[in-house]
């Protein structure tokens, strides 16, 4: 039986208004009439086992005790097991008084995702896509783009009624195409932009139907190069296709792509355009109302560990360098909720004790690039 329903105004304040006088001021931010917790639960990393999928059906379970309701994943990762391990979730978690309207629950399609395992080799590899797509009637060989991304309608359409049955939801709150930019190692920018719209046109349909709330893309270098580089793209191009597509109350109103100590370019890099004028992705996300997701917020840990006193200081010094690399996504203007990998409680349980800090104040925010930490 799927769940029904998504998440709602009243919903999400609810989910708030339990934390109140737990959570920080700051911990819940309302975009596109929703309240979202300013961390997520990220569920991209793991082995491809029961052991693991347990442990990612506990980790969004007491995640979403402990004050966030921004749940991630995508149809490929481990090979559409998250997306299981989050159905088994869900319902625990309606058991224990959470209601779906709570949760605001993401998911992704573009990549090829296999069943449970990955076959065995590449004739293992092309016959499965053969199998399950081609003769199935879902995408054409000419349609995937490098033997693993796919974007075309009748894709994405098989792919969500894959995700919502993986997870028992009647509809999920905001569905990404996933690495978009993959696309454009094979075609031309015209090409691109028509692929681009007709999913746009297909995910309409989806928010008709009632089985997507919004809809965006999830990136990893597409907003992150410079303008002239071959996987680059424009957020403001992207959000007139989706103005043609769906008319001004179109749902592309979503945006994903990975912010953190290391990779901070969607706040210093001015490589889009707005009416003319050059700014960052997240001055252009703002003047175009679209809700910017951080992913990689720790990057697997790369960046959460041996940070220096003029970072740590200014972000609190908090008792661990996972916590400061979370507290400066989350404290960054523009960004609304960064996304942490957690599969462990004992981590769910470390991150989310920033739950009850407040991000950091512009002030001291503004130390960690001027050198003036003392």
């Amino acid at each position: 039986m799927s769940l029904k329903g998504h998440a709602t105004t009243e919903g999400t304040a609810r989910f708030r208004e339990r934390f109140r006088g737990v959570a920080a001021e700051g911990h819940f931010r309302f975009e596109q009439n929703l309240w979202l917790s300013s961390i997520g639960v990220g569920t991209y990393l793991g082995h491809w086992d029961e052991e693991t999928d347990r442990a990612y059906a506990g980790a969004v379970t007491r995640a979403v005790e402990l004050g966030a309701n921004v749940i991630d994943t995508a149809a490929n990762y481990r090979f559409q097991r998250s997306e299981r391990s989050i159905g088994e979730a869900l319902p625990a978690l309606s058991t224990e008084g959470y209601a779906r309207e709570e949760l605001v629950v993401c998911t992704k399609g573009g990549y090829l995702p296999f069943d449970s395992r990955p076959p065995a080799g590449q004739e293992g590899v092309r016959a499965y896509v053969e199998e399950t797509f081609v003769r199935a009637g879902v995408a054409e060989f000419s349609d995937i783009v490098g033997g693993s991304h796919c974007m075309t309608a009748r894709y994405l359409a098989h792919q969500l009624a894959q995700s919502l049955r993986n997870m028992n939801l009647e509809a999920v709150d905001v569905y990404y195409i996933h690495n978009p930019e993959a696309q454009l190692q094979a075609v031309a920018r015209e090409e691109f932009d028509r692929r681009l719209r007709a999913a746009f046109e297909q995910l309409e349909r989806e928010r008709t139907a009632g089985r997507i709330q919004f809809y965006g893309v999830a990136t990893w270098n597409g907003f992150r190069v410079q303008e002239g580089a071959r996987g680059y793209h424009s957020l403001e191009r992207m959000f007139e296709l989706a103005r043609e597509a769906g008319g001004n109350e179109h749902g592309f109103r979503f945006l994903q792509l990975p912010f953190n100590l290391a990779m901070p370019e969607a706040l210093v890099s001015e490589n889009q355009t707005y009416q003319g004028a050059r700014v960052s992705l997240l001055e252009a996300a703002k003047a175009l109302g679209v809700t910017v997701v951080a992913s990689a917020s720790i990057l697997q840990g790369k960046v959460a560990s041996d940070l220096p006193e003029q970072i740590r200081e200014p972000l609190g010094s908090l008792a661990t360098d996972a916590q400061t690399a979370i507290q400066f996504v989350r404290s960054t203007p523009g960004v609304t909720t960064a996304l942490v990998g957690m599969s462990r409680r004992a981590h769910v349980e470390e991150n989310l004790q920033l739950a009850r800090l407040p991000p950091a104040s512009a002030e001291d925010y503004s130390r960690l690039f001027t050198g003036s930490a003392e």
